[in-house]
C-alpha cells in the first residue's frame, strides 16, 4: 500500500476509531453496546477503508497529501458528521486552532483587521487591504492606516496571497519582529514598517457609551472567555444609567459559561438562566450565582435573524424573567450544545451532545429535519412562522406568552434594513473606504467634522473619477445613510475604529427604535414587581 494511502486511512481510521471509543464511554453511562453495535461499527470501518482503497488505485488524476487531506478532513468525516445535526463538526489542525484562538479573545501578532479588495494589475485580481488597525497595537502605534496595501511581509511579496496567507505571516511568537511593506495613496514610495509582535485582544463587547442622555448602549459581539467580565465593567463605565440597550445583532454565541456570567449581571440570584437536556450525560440547570446589584432600570436586548447560541441564551433568560423587553427580528433558532473532544494531530470534535432550554422551558433550536445544510443556514424559511401554530407556548415570570422551538421571538418586531441596490453597489465597490484615503491625503477631520456641501461634493467627483454612475435621486434618497458612512470612515481612519463605530451606532434607526422601547421595558418593569407583591401579599 503507498505510504500516502496508510496515512489516509490512518487519519480516518484514527477518527473513527475515537468516535467507537466516545461511542463506548456514552453508551457505558446509557446502555451497554451491543454486539450488533460493535459489528455495524467493524463492518463501516471496512466499507470505508475498502472504498478509499478503490478511489486511491482508480481515480483519474494523481492523490497527493493535499487532495488526501481534503477528501478525509472536508468530504468523509463532514459529510458523517452532518447526517446527525447541522452543528456537530470535525476541526481539522487549523480550524481547531483557530477556534481555540476566537475563544481565548487573544493572539500573538501585530493587530490589524485585513482583507481582499478587487485590483486589476495584481497577480490574481486581487490585493491586501488593512481596514483597521486595532487601538493600542504595534500596529496602531506605528501609523498603519485604513487602506495600506501590504505588499511584502519579511521581504516575501504578497502578490497572489489570500488574506488568510499574509494573516498567517504577521502572526507570531511574541517579542518577534516582522517587517511589513505598504503602499499608500498618496505616497511616492513604499513604507516600510518594522513592528514588534505582542499579545493582541480582541474585544467582545467593542462599544459601550451613552448613546443618548441617561441612556447606556452596548453591543456584544461574541461570547468568548473575557464577555462576562467586559459586560461587567461596560456597565461599571456608563456608571448610573436610567436604561440600557444590549445589542446582541449578528453574535454567534460562543461560551455558555460566559453567557450565565453575562445574565448573572441583570437577573436575581437563585434564578434559571438556562438548562441543559440530553441523552448520555445527566441534565444540568445553570442559576444566577451572584445577581444584579444597585439600581434598576429597564433594558431592551436588540436582535436579529444571526443572533445565536450564547447571545439567544441572554436574551430568552431576560426575557422569561421578565427583565428585558426583546425587540428586533427572530432570532438563529441554535439551540445544541457541542462538547468538545479534542483527538490527536491536532484536531477536534464538536458532537452535539445536550439541547437548550430557556428558563420557562422553551427549547431554542430550530427544526431542521429534511432542510439541507444552505437552507439550513442561509434560507430559513419566515414565511410558516406568523400564525406560530407550530411553535412552543410557554410564560414568562409575570404570565406573557411567549414561544419556543424556532429562536427567541421578540416582543417587538422591528425589521433589518437592508441595502437598496445603490447602497449595494456603493458597498460592493468599497466607495466609502477608498474614498477616505482619496480625501485624507488632502484633508485632516476634527471630532466636530460634519458631512457637509463641500464634502459631498467631493465624494460625488470621487464617485465620477471612479466610474461609479449615480443620479441625483440616488444621491437624494440616500443622503442621510451616505453622510452616517462617510463620516464613520473618516472617524475610523482618523480617531480609531471605536469613534467610527459610535458614528454608526449614532445614527442606527433600529438602534434609534430599540431606545423607542425603553418605556414599554420599564412597563414591564412594573408590572412584574406588582404581580410579586400581589404573590406575597397572597401568602
Amino acid at each position: 500500500m503507498a505510504p500516502r494511502t496508510r496515512r489516509a486511512l490512518f487519519i480516518a481510521t484514527l477518527f473513527l476509531s475515537s468516535c467507537a471509543v466516545l461511542g463506548t464511554f456514552i453508551n457505558q453511562k446509557v446502555d451497554a453496546q451491543s454486539a450488533t453495535d460493535e459489528s455495524t461499527l467493524r463492518d463501516s470501518l471496512h466499507s470505508f477503508t475498502d472504498v478509499y482503497a478503490l478511489v486511491e488505485q482508480n481515480y483519474a488524476e494523481h492523490l497527493d497529501s493535499d487532495k488526501v487531506d481534503k477528501a478525509i478532513y472536508d468530504g468523509a468525516i463532514p459529510g458523517m458528521l452532518h447526517t446527525l445535526d447541522p452543528h456537530s463538526s470535525f476541526q481539522d489542525p487549523k480550524a481547531f486552532a483557530q477556534m481555540r484562538e476566537d475563544q481565548h479573545g487573544k493572539y500573538y501578532g501585530v493587530g490589524m483587521s485585513i482583507q481582499p479588495q478587487p485590483d486589476p494589475t495584481a497577480k490574481n485580481g486581487l490585493k491586501i487591504v488593512v481596514l483597521t488597525p486595532f487601538e493600542g497595537t504595534p500596529s496602531y502605534k506605528a501609523g498603519i492606516r485604513p487602506g495600506d496595501v501590504i505588499v511584502a511581509v519579511d521581504g516575501k511579496s504578497t502578490a497572489g496571497m489570500d488574506s488568510a496567507a499574509v494573516a498567517s505571516m504577521l502572526k507570531g511568537p511574541r517579542n518577534t519582529s516582522v517587517s511589513v511593506t505598504m503602499d499608500r495613496e498618496g505616497t511616492p514610495k513604499p513604507i516600510v514598517f518594522n513592528l514588534i509582535r505582542e499579545e493582541v485582544s480582541r474585544p467582545s463587547v467593542d462599544l459601550a457609551f451613552m448613546i443618548r442622555p441617561g441612556i447606556g448602549y452596548i453591543h456584544v459581539t461574541s461570547f468568548m472567555e473575557t464577555t462576562s467580565r467586559e459586560v461587567g465593567d461596560a456597565l461599571d463605565k456608563l456608571g448610573d444609567i436610567n436604561g440600557l440597550v444590549i445589542d446582541l445583532r449578528g453574535n454567534p454565541g460562543g461560551l455558555l459559561n460566559e453567557a450565565v456570567g453575562m445574565a448573572d449581571k441583570f437577573l436575581q440570584k437563585g434564578q434559571i438562566v438556562v438548562s441543559q437536556k440530553g441523552r448520555a450525560f445527566p441534565d444540568q440547570v445553570y442559576r444566577v450565582a451572584n445577581g444584579e446589584e444597585g439600581k434598576k432600570y429597564p433594558i431592551v436586548v436588540l436582535v436579529n435573524r444571526n443572533t445565536a447560541s450564547a447571545a439567544e441564551i441572554v436574551s430568552g433568560a431576560l426575557q422569561d424573567h421578565d427583565r428585558a423587553l426583546i425587540v428586533g427580528e427572530t432570532t438563529f433558532g441554535k439551540g445544541l450544545v457541542q462538547t468538545v473532544f479534542q483527538l490527536s494531530q491536532a484536531t477536534g470534535l464538536l458532537l452535539t451532545t445536550y439541547h437548550y432550554y430557556t428558563p420557562s422551558g422553551r427549547l431554542i433550536q430550530r427544526n431542521y429535519n429534511g432542510v439541507s445544510l444552505y437552507d439550513y443556514y442561509y434560507v430559513r424559511d419566515d414565511a410558516a412562522k406568523p400564525d406560530k401554530s407550530n411553535l412552543e407556548v410557554k410564560l414568562t415570570d409575570s404570565g406573557r406568552t411567549v414561544y419556543g422551538g424556532g429562536g427567541i421571538t421578540p416582543d417587538e418586531p422591528i425589521t433589518e434594513l437592508k441595502a437598496n441596490d445603490f447602497q449595494g453597489t456603493l458597498l460592493q465597490k468599497y466607495a466609502f473606504f477608498n474614498f477616505t484615503k482619496h480625501y485624507l491625503a488632502t484633508h485632516t477631520v476634527s471630532k466636530d467634522f460634519v458631512v457637509d456641501d463641500a464634502a459631498m461634493k467631493d465624494f460625488k467627483d470621487f464617485l465620477k473619477a471612479q466610474s461609479i454612475d449615480y443620479t441625483d435621486a440616488d444621491i437624494a434618497n440616500n443622503l442621510d445613510w451616505i453622510k452616517e458612512s462617510v463620516k464613520s470612515e473618516l472617524f475610523t481612519s482618523q480617531f480609531g475604529e471605536q469613534e467610527g463605530l459610535k458614528v454608526r451606532a449614532d445614527w442606527d434607526p433600529q438602534i434609534a427604535k430599540a431606545i423607542g422601547f425603553l418605556p414599554q421595558a420599564q412597563a414591564l418593569e412594573d408590572h412584574l414587581a406588582a404581580a410579586e407583591k400581589t404573590t406575597l401579599a397572597n401568602r
